[in-house]
């Protein structure tokens, strides 16, 4: 199979009707799949159009060109604990090697690989709200990508859903699997998606041999430009699926305004030079 984006914790947020809404209510389990009108999900690579560039809410100029600029601009996108909300920590390890990501194979096996020549750069950081009580800890991430072109950024999303079609259970790593995955992907406009060139959604349960399961597993992917961001939920014990909601709800659109601010063509500094409208938010302050 392709390669794909950087190695996932364990989840993402569902969307029924809007960009960040819970699509079910409950304890424990899968949560429903977005609902969509007849012929707004795309299911494969074939509806990806055949050329891309950065669309009308980018400016192809103010985006990176070179892996300094790319990592630059992640850090003024990716996201920190208290973007989660209180009660979020980091957890260990907390960022991912900005020089791999994760491939997965053929065997439904997610593994790391270097960095492909079509990405600049990508980050992963890792977030978690301890188990607390009778309620087990929920494991969080937050993923920016920045591609060389528009297309490249296209192709990630299109492959990344052709990809959980085909593995609709996948292993993480040993002792962490995915199971009952559902994929949907929306183009802006359709599905509630009003943030992002194209939205890939991913509901399911996620399973620990440590942490239990199954458990509500929600992880959605959005485009803008060249700069690809994810955000994941994993659920634990005792959490409902509107407490997961809660946590993710608001931070995959803050990501996308923040690529906004930094590559849009409102104007502003190029990138890996100084940004008014980013300044505080360095490393997802």
């Amino acid at each position: 199979m392709a390669y794909a984006r950087a190695l996932r914790v364990g989840g993402v947020a569902a969307v029924c009707g809007g960009l960040l809404l819970g699509c079910t209510g409950g304890d424990g389990g899968s949560a429903s799949p977005p609902t969509t009108s007849p012929g707004t999900a795309r299911s494969s690579t074939a509806d990806l159009p055949p050329t891309a560039s950065a669309t009308a809410a980018t400016d192809p100029r103010r985006e990176p060109k070179t892996t300094a600029q790319a990592r630059t601009l992640i850090q003024q996108v990716i996201s920190g604990p208290q973007l989660f909300g209180t009660g979020v920590v980091r957890a260990t390890p907390y960022e991912s090697d900005p020089a791999r990501w994760a491939v997965l194979g053929d065997d439904c096996l997610w593994r790391l690989r270097p960095l492909p020549d079509d990405a600049l750069a990508t980050l992963t950081r890792h977030f978690e709200v301890p188990a607390s009580g009778a309620k087990g800890a929920v494991r969080l991430s937050a993923t920016v990508t920045v591609h060389r072109t528009a297309l490249d950024a296209s192709w990630e999303q299109a492959r990344m859903l052709e990809e959980d079609l085909d593995c609709t259970e996948q292993t993480q790593r040993p002792g962490e699997r995915l199971t009952g995955l559902q994929s949907l992907s929306f183009a802006r406009g359709e599905g509630g998606n009003t943030s992002g060139d194209d939205l890939l959604l991913e509901t399911g349960q996620c399973v620990s041999d440590t942490l239990g399961g199954p458990y509500p597993y929600w992880w959605q992917q959005a485009v803008l430009g060249s700069v690809v961001s994810g955000t994941s939920v994993c659920g634990g014990r005792g959490r409902s699926e509107e407490e997961l909601n809660s946590l993710v709800a608001e931070v995959l659109p803050r990501m996308l305004l923040r690529v906004q601010q930094e590559i849009g063509r409102s104007g502003g500094s190029a990138p890996g030079e100084p940004s008014a409208s980013a300044s505080g938010t360095k490393g997802g302050s």
